[in-house]
């Protein structure tokens, strides 16, 4: 059977089992979208910007466990997706992105809207290609939906020529793919398990450590019965929250720059670190020689690279994080049967109780204003009134960490965010992108006015696509987490982050077909989010919240975790005295 390189890559999509598609057409891709006019089964979302589209089909990935796609054509379509492919990168987040690229004859000789993407985004994917025969796409595309799905999941990036679009060529799909130098590791060494087991067994002051690599894996289940068999309380990355439910008594919730006084201070006194799926990130370990210092570190990843990159571990396991677990709860079981030593479990018990101590001492908090808009209370109440079930997306700096601090969440693969990269803009386009996926559940976008404004374009997409996301924007007028760090760092000497010529949100809204709410006191918090929430069609609601509140804790940059600054400085509090005291 000869069919065009464009109908080929379209029959290539239906038999990976993808149902929508991210994109924005251009020349170079033509081809493909006329195939796309009179072809069943596939839905195609029209972004206004191409990274949007990558961002949205990290969204789809994230929450679906599914390869997302991106398409757009050549040149600055191309670059445009990168931040996109970096953010997928640094995330771990599969999908495969395709863009048009000039007919093979001519690249090299800087045609039209030519850019070299594959040397572009070679830095930024897992792995990229470049079709230059029609024999090829087929396989190669079997081979981007592999990469992209296994190992460590990953962005890839598959660059179409138009002249392969427009020829016809054999079509036949292959049904399985084996690459001989790509063999991931799923299965970790039965000895190391083994001796994670026992370390963990005669631990006194052990604490699991789980990141984005749990969901990723799927082992949230495996990561709850492991904590509750061994009674060892759990903390999670901001790529990680899910994997765990806050509201677990064994919960630490949230550790790292802006994470809980009681994960870091655990953390910090630990004699066992288990890591789960977790990378070690700087804004995780802080100061990396005071991270843990007294621990034995388990690290379980399917990355070898990541094990020991930035934190030397003693007990390496390579493989998948819920295969990993199981066969460790297994040996856990079998050497629990021979009973706990006495002073294992006192020193367990006195290590329950230093924690309560230190949850109930150093709470999150925030002072409460009758007149201004807390942005924390807004966070609780979204959480309140969805009951913590909502697909929640945030973009990126101050109201990202108060809704990792203050959502309580219940289940995986309900939270987006941009972790590695931390890209502003990232949280309308990704919420499309859940919502595409989740067309019949709430999807709440938790953005900031300088995030937002970012990519602000996309309400026409949501409002044109009928994808009814409920934007909540955290307006402070000010880029926030600049503003903190000049403030605390910098001795207050503040610029270049002023945002009070904003556009007005409402009108903007309404302008591109959707519904806008604004609430400016305390009382009006819950009324617009009610309304928002029960509005069919997208939504944004312009909360104006304190323009100087800040997010604590706070560990400055290259601090140890321990030394955290929990309120502003100017202040006089007890909590000043926290640098010090460490109970054991």
């Amino acid at each position: 059977m000869k069919l065009t390189g464009a109908r080929i890559f379209l029959e290539c999509l239906k038999r990976e089992g993808v149902d929508v598609v991210f994109g924005l057409p251009g020349g170079a891709v033509l081809p493909v979208y006329d195939a796309l006019y009179d072809f069943p089964g596939l839905r195609h979302i029209l972004v206004r910007q191409e990274a949007a589209a990558g961002h949205a089909a990290e969204g789809y990935a994230r929450t679906t466990g599914k390869v997302g796609v991106a398409l757009v054509t050549s040149g600055p379509a191309a670059t445009n997706l990168v931040t996109a492919l970096q953010d997928a990168y640094m995330d771990s987040i599969p999908i495969v992105a395709f863009t048009g690229q000039v007919p093979t004859h001519m690249i090299g000789n800087d045609a039209f809207q030519e850019a070299d993407n594959v040397g572009i985004t070679r830095s930024c994917t897992k792995h990229n290609f470049l079709v230059k025969d029609g024999k090829d796409l087929a396989p190669t595309i079997k081979e981007a939906f592999y990469i992209a799905a296994t190992g460590r999941p990953g962005p890839v990036h598959v660059d179409l020529p138009k002249d392969v679009l427009v020829k016809e060529w054999p079509f036949e799909y292959p049904e399985k793919i084996s690459l001989r130098s790509y063999n991931p590791t799923y299965d970790g060494h039965p000895g190391q398990i083994k001796k994670a087991a026992s370390a963990m067994l005669r631990a006194k002051r052990p604490v699991l450590y789980v990141g984005g690599g749990a969901i990723s894996s799927d082992a949230a289940a495996e990561v709850r019965r492991l904590a509750e068999l061994t009674q060892i309380y759990v903390t999670t990355t901001l790529m990680g929250l899910g994997a765990f439910p806050s509201e677990h008594p064994l919960s630490l919730e949230m550790l790292g720059m802006h994470g809980t006084y009681y994960a870091n201070m655990a953390v910090h006194h630990s004699d066992c670190l288990v890591a789960v799926g977790a990378r070690f990130d700087d804004r995780v370990t802080g100061k990396v020689e005071m991270f843990a210092p007294n621990a034995e570190i388990i690290h379980i990843d399917i990355d070898p690279s990541s094990i020991s990159k930035n934190i030397q571990v003693h007990i390496p396991i390579v493989g998948d994080c819920r295969r990993v677990l199981a066969r460790l709860i297994k040996e856990v079981e079998g050497e629990t049967r021979e009973g706990v030593p006495s002073l294992v479990r006192e020193a367990r018990k006195q290590w329950a109780e230093q924690i309560a101590r230190w949850k109930a001492e150093f709470p999150l908090r925030y002072d409460w204003d009758d007149e201004v808009i807390k942005p924390q209370y807004v966070i609780q109440e979204i959480s309140n009134l969805t009951r913590g079930e909502a697909l929640i997306v945030t973009g990126v700096g101050q109201h990202q960490m108060w809704a990792a601090q203050y959502y309580r969440f219940k289940h995986p693969r309900a939270w987006c965010t941009s972790g590695g990269l931390g890209t502003m803009g990232y949280g309308l386009p990704t919420a499309l992108g859940v919502q595409a996926a989740h067309p019949d559940q709430l999807v709440v976008n938790i953005d900031g006015d300088g995030s937002f404004v970012m990519n602000s374009q996309e309400l026409a997409t949501v409002y044109e696509s009928r994808l009814p996301v409920k934007t909540v924007i955290i307006n402070n007028g000010y880029h926030g987490m600049v503003r903190q760090w000049q403030e605390i760092i910098y001795k207050e000497r503040y610029c270049a982050i002023d945002l009070s010529a904003s556009p007005d949100f409402v009108k903007l809204a309404e302008a591109y077909g959707c519904v806008g709410i604004r609430a400016t006191k305390p009382s009006e918090v819950v009324p617009a989010l009610e309304k928002a929430f029960s509005t069919p069609g997208p939504v944004v609601v312009d909360m104006q919240v304190d323009r100087e509140e800040d997010v604590f804790p706070m560990v400055p940059a290259g601090g140890a975790n321990k030394d955290m600054i929990l309120e502003r400085p100017n202040k006089d509090v007890k909590a000043k005295a926290a640098k010090s005291q460490t109970g054991f």
